[in-house]
């Protein structure tokens, strides 16, 4: 069958129902609690409560192309009125009263309890496989955005068109359920925001990064700060240790120097640290190295660490499924204002979520891998199943036989991964030789 018929053969056959069956996963008293921990409860009838402000910051994290206002109709979120319209002085003036700190509890509440009971359940030799790496978002060109947020100033380009957010995230590596996210002004790097990531990191956890987060500041600070919490990552061309035990063939125990400006920002740091430093090559890729501090070759392999290491490019398919196909590789961030910019991305990363976890309600019904159920074929179904299902007597809509809804994206599960099939970095598409548009008016 193909999608379009399958779209159309589903939405004939639902009954619509309340929105909050596509999120049952959100317990409503997690929203309470948000609204009440961080003081922003509405304590006065209004057009636009807090509580359903919350639901239209989510309904715009799937609905990324379709106006506020028409998202505040399509969810009828508003309390009755004598024109039944919403203004849109009503909605900007209930998200700002909202704020940003909701969502964000909220966020974190709900993502360490699905992604780490996710990542729980796809463990190797014990230990719960995590990854963190770091992202960049346009944002509107606003004054407020560019004083906040700043613009990518290096390179022959010079300066970004937009203001960039810069966010580094945690996420469960077998499930693509996010645990915990940091963002801010683009000025601050990537290892500074994934430092905020740790406290996220559980016990008897490996946590797979990129060779750009090199820093022993950062990864003694992981393994110190929990028990049996290790890291992976690609060692650096220029990154020599001193040899202290061959393992294996290309397997050894290293000592590396920790930097003195490291240890003047950090006293407590030692002045040098063990790690593993495992060489490897991929059929039509030059040599490389991995670190990590799995220091037992016994109990983990050699040959396990290298595929392992290779399933951090996870989160950076994660990042494509936000970026590409919820944001629909436009510029969607839609606030003006830095507290409206978080408020939506904190929105938009609860959403993801919720995607992957019916997505990982589906793999188990279906019995195979989290990641072989399709992510575009999930959020067109969930998307178009909201459209369809309209109109409805509660706030939002979606299917009610979710468990039906589950059957038809099963027909799309994908294929498993081809192990051997590997590409090297390239663009197809180089940036335009057009002038850049300036914000200053030629003289």
């Amino acid at each position: 069958m193909e999608l379009a018929e399958a779209l159309a053969w589903t939405a004939e056959g639902f009954e619509p129902d309340r929105f909050e069956r596509f999120c049952e996963h959100l317990d409503p008293e997690w929203i309470e609690e948000a609204l009440l921990s961080t003081g922003k409860a509405s304590m006065r009838r209004r057009r636009l409560p807090a509580e359903q402000t919350v639901w239209l910051v989510l309904g715009m994290g799937l609905m990324r192309d379709t106006p506020i206002a028409e998202v505040v109709d399509k969810l009828e979120l508003s309390m009755p009125s004598p024109n039944g319209v919403v203004a849109r002085s009503t909605v900007s003036q209930a998200r700002k009263r909202l704020g940003d700190k909701p969502l964000e509890w909220l966020f974190l509440r709900s993502a360490r309890q699905w992604a780490h009971a996710s990542a729980d359940g796809h463990r190797w030799r014990g230990l719960a496989l995590y990854g963190v790496d770091g992202t960049s978002l346009r944002v509107p060109d606003s004054k407020e955005n560019r004083e906040h947020f700043g613009k990518h100033s290096g390179g022959p380009r010079g300066e970004s068109a937009y203001p960039l957010v810069r966010m580094a995230a945690l996420m469960a590596l077998r499930s693509h359920l996010l645990v915990a996210a940091s963002f801010g002004p683009f000025g601050i790097g990537e290892l500074t925001y994934a430092e905020d990531l740790w406290q996220a990191v559980p016990d008897n956890a490996l946590t797979i990064l990129d060779r750009n987060f090199y820093s022993a500041s950062l990864l003694l600070g992981l393994s110190r700060s929990g028990t049996n919490r290790h890291w992976l990552l690609r060692a650096k061309s220029n990154v020599r240790g001193r040899l202290l035990k061959r393992l294996g063939p290309g397997d050894e125990l290293v000592e590396l120097t920790v930097s003195s400006s490291a240890r003047k920002k950090d006293p407590s740091l030692p002045g040098t640290f063990v790690a593993r430093l495992i060489h490897y090559q991929r059929k039509g890729f030059r040599p490389g190295r991995l670190l990590t501090s799995l220091l037992d070759a016994k109990a983990s392999p050699a040959d396990e660490i290298i595929g392992l290491y290779h399933e951090r490019w996870e989160i950076e398919l994660g990042y494509d499924e936000i970026k590409t196909e919820l944001l629909d590789r436009r510029e969607a961030i839609r606030s003006q204002s830095p507290t409206g910019v978080a408020q939506e991305l904190w929105g938009l990363l609860i959403i993801y979520n919720l995607i992957r976890l019916e997505m990982l309600r589906i793999a188990q019904q279906a019995r195979v891998d989290p990641l072989r159920i399709s992510f575009v074929v999930s959020l067109r179904y969930i998307r178009d199943f909201w459209w369809l299902n309209f109109p409805t007597r509660s706030p939002g809509a979606i299917p009610r036989r979710l468990g039906d809804m589950r059957a038809r994206i099963k027909r799309f599960i994908l294929p498993p991964r081809r192990s051997t099939r590997s590409y090297p970095r390239a663009v197809k598409i180089k940036m335009s030789n057009y002038k850049k548009k300036r914000l200053e008016s030629p003289k």
